[in-house]
């Protein structure tokens, strides 16, 4: 409990310092947000007061701070600018797209990732090993939002098996829109997992138990996934939630070329816009989630590492 007290401090700490941040080099960007709620209609000193006024916008710095910190705590993180909507109606709206495809792009990394990691470990040296070190190696120099193209243009324009832009409304259109910027996504991602996993079970081919599974007469794929799977896992585990994390704050790129309406496209709208309650939201949430994402890999290395669980106990 301990462990997880001081994880948990620390990532209080750590929010508390991103806010703090993100909220002064907004407060300092060039431009005037009234300059976005005017438009180009001309106007008054009076109305831009009554504007700067509204939003608060001439208050002191900390004051905006203390103000939207209070709110944020209470899940108030005020009003769009741009669409004078809750910024966490906004945000709520465009997650689930995010979510989607974070979520299916990580399991395309892992369930292809994991599995050709081990087999080039198990044949080392191989044709086998060869050719997915090398294909891991091109998947890893091709950009997501180059490879987007790819795919936009070969499956769904040239071929038409999957839609061209959008989000879909049901399920199955939701999975038939998000395929392809999974595949962007994931591409890459899966080569990184194949790296980690072969590198993680070649450091596990020369132990001991290894050695005794084999001498059994264990057939050897047995032996791989039995008894070198879980330990070579840990690393692995690791990458795979950076990943998660990396998806649902970074999937910008391949968001864009497909035309889906998620978080990465809302931050780069917001940006342009100045929607200063957007950005700050979002980047806030940004942080939530690598923070929570790592806090579950320490806490799932607690229960698949008897080793790292003695280790925490013990300090």
């Amino acid at each position: 409990m301990a462990f997880i007290a001081r994880r948990l401090g620390a990532a209080v700490l750590l929010l508390g310092v991103l806010s703090l941040l993100s909220f002064v080099l907004l407060a300092a960007a060039p431009g005037n947000p009234e300059n976005l709620l005017l438009g180009p209609r001309p106007s008054t000193p009076e109305t831009r007061a009554a504007i700067r006024a509204q939003f608060h916008l001439d208050d002191p710095l900390y004051e905006r701070y203390l103000s939207w910190l209070g709110g944020a705590l209470h899940g108030d993180f005020g009003t769009s600018i741009y669409t004078r909507e809750p910024v966490a109606n906004v945000i709520t709206d465009r997650l689930p797209v995010t979510a989607g495809l974070a979520t299916y792009a990580l399991i395309l990394t892992v369930g292809v990732g994991v599995p050709l990691g081990l087999a080039a470990a198990m044949r080392r040296g191989g044709r086998l090993d060869q050719g997915i070190t090398l294909t891991s190696l091109v998947a890893l120099a091709v950009p997501p939002f180059a490879l987007s193209i790819l795919l936009l243009y070969g499956f769904a324009v040239a071929l038409g098996w999957f839609p061209v832009f959008g989000a879909g409304e049901t399920v199955a259109e939701r999975i038939a829109h998000l395929t392809l910027p999974a595949v962007a996504l994931a591409t890459s991602e899966a080569a990184i997992i194949v790296r980690q996993m072969r590198a993680a079970a070649l450091d596990l081919a020369g132990q001991d138990y290894l050695t005794f599974a084999r001498a059994r007469g264990l057939s050897l794929p047995r032996v791989w996934i039995s008894y070198a799977l879980r330990n070579a896992a840990l690393p692995v585990l690791t990458v795979g939630g950076l990943l998660m994390a990396a998806n649902l704050t970074g999937a910008l790129f391949v968001e864009r070329a497909f035309g889906l309406p998620g978080l990465g496209e809302l931050l780069v709208t917001a940006v342009a816009r100045k929607d200063i309650p957007v950005v700050q939201a979002l980047v806030l949430l940004g942080g939530a989630v690598v923070v929570v994402v790592n806090l579950l890999i320490d806490l799932t290395y607690l229960a698949v590492d008897p080793r790292v669980r003695h280790g925490a106990v013990a300090s």
